[in-house]
C-alpha cells in the first residue's frame, strides 16, 4: 500500500539548528509539566494518555482541514509501525513515572544514554559493524551511567530502573525507526503513534482519573499533548532544513534546559556525580557521532545516523 512520500531537504542549516533548540525546549516543558503534575498526585497513566490524546486530536484535525484521505497513511509494514508505537508509549509512561521520584537532571542524563545503547545494539539488530573506537565510547558511556545513578549509594532510588527502561525502549524504538526510514513516512509513523498511545492508555487513564485541582494544572495537562505534538513537528521541520549530522550536537541542550527547569521550579541542583556522569555520557555520545562522520568521509554513500537527532525524544 502506498504511503506518503518523504519531504525534500532544503539547505538551511542555521534555521534547522534554531528549530532544534526550540524543539528540545518544548520537550523540556513536557517533562517539567509531567513532574509538576505527578507531584500534585495525578497518575502517570492519565498524564501519558493526555499526551497522546491531544496529539491525535491535532493530527486528525490538520488532516481533515487539508482534506487528506486517511488511506494515504496506509503501510505494508504495519507490524513494525505498531511495535514502534508501543515502544514509544512505554517510553512515555516509564518517563512520567520516573520524573515523579527522580531529579530531571538525572532522568535526562539517563535518557541520553540511549544513543550509546543504540550503537551497542546496531550490530545484532541492523548488521552494522561497530569498531574499537565506538566500543570504547560504549563502555565509557555505561561507566557514566553507573557514576550518575550510583547503584550502591544510600540515596539510590528504584525509579532509576524505570528511567533505564525508558532509555532501552527508546533505543529499540530508534532502531526500528531506522529500519522504517525511507519506507514509511514520518507523518504516517506519527499518526500511528498517537492513535496507538491514546487507545492503549485510555482504559488505564479513565480507571485512575483525577481532576486537576487548579487552572494551572489543567493548562499543564492539556499542554502535555500540545507541546509534545509541536515538539515532534518542529523536529521534523528541523530535519527538513539540515542533516542529522549537523543537528546532533544541539540535542544535548536538553540536559541544560532540564537542569535550569529543575532549579527554577523545584529548587533541585544536580550533584557532582550526576554532572560527571552527564559529561561522560555526552562525551561518549559525541565520540560515536564523530566516528560516524569520519566513516562517512572514508566510505562515500554511508549515512550519518545519530538517533538522538533522528528520532527526537519521546514524550
Amino acid at each position: 500500500m502506498a504511503g506518503i512520500a518523504a519531504r525534500p531537504i532544503e539547505d538551511r542549516p542555521m534555521l534547522g539548528i534554531v528549530l532544534m533548540l526550540f524543539t528540545y525546549f518544548l520537550f523540556s516543558c513536557v517533562d517539567v509539566s509531567a513532574k509538576w503534575l505527578a507531584l500534585a498526585g495525578l497518575p502517570a497513566a492519565q498524564l501519558a494518555f493526555m499526551r497522546y490524546f491531544w496529539h491525535v486530536v491535532i493530527s486528525v484535525g490538520l488532516i481533515a482541514r487539508e482534506g487528506v484521505s486517511l488511506s494515504r497513511f496506509g503501510t505494508d509494514r504495519v507490524g513494525l509501525v505498531l511495535l514502534r508505537s508501543v515502544l514509544l508509549v512505554s517510553c512515555t509512561v516509564l518517563n512520567f513515572i520516573a520524573v515523579r521520584y527522580l531529579p530531571l537532571t538525572l532522568t535526562s542524563t539517563i535518557m541520553f544514554s540511549s544513543p550509546i545503547i543504540i550503537c551497542a545494539l546496531s550490530g545484532p539488530f541492523l548488521g552494522e559493524r561497530v569498531g574499537v573506537w565506538r566500543w570504547s565510547a560504549i563502555v565509557a558511556g555505561f561507566g557514566g551511567i553507573l557514576i550518575a545513578i550510583r547503584p550502591f549509594d544510600a540515596g539510590f532510588h528504584w525509579a532509576v530502573f524505570l528511567s533505564l527502561g525508558n532509555a532501552l525502549a527508546f533505543a529499540i524504538y530508534a532502531l526500528i525507526t531506522r529500519k522504517l526510514s525511507g519506507k514509511v513516512s514520518t507523518d504516517t509513523m506519527q499518526l500511528y503513534s498517537g492513535l496507538v498511545g491514546a487507545a492503549l492508555l485510555a482504559p488505564f487513564a479513565l480507571a485512575a482519573w483525577q481532576s486537576p485541582a487548579t487552572p494551572l494544572d489543567w493548562t499543564l495537562m492539556v499542554g502535555l499533548g500540545v507541546l509534545g505534538w509541536l515538539g515532534h513537528e518542529m523536529l521534523t521541520r528541523a530535519h527538513g532544513f539540515a542533516s542529522a549530522s549537523a543537528l546532533t550536537p544541539f540535542s544535548y541542550v536538553f540536559i541544560i534546559y532540564l537542569g535550569t527547569w529543575s532549579y527554577v521550579v523545584f529548587g533541585d541542583l544536580p550533584d557532582r556525580w550526576t554532572v560527571l556522569g552527564a559529561l561522560i555520557i555526552t562525551a561518549a555520545g559525541m565520540t560515536i557521532w564523530l566516528r560516524e562522520r569520519w566513516l562517512v568521509k572514508s566510505e562515500p554513500g554511508r549515512l550519518v545516523r545519530h538517533p538522538a537527532a533522528e528520532t527526537g525524544r519521546p514524550g
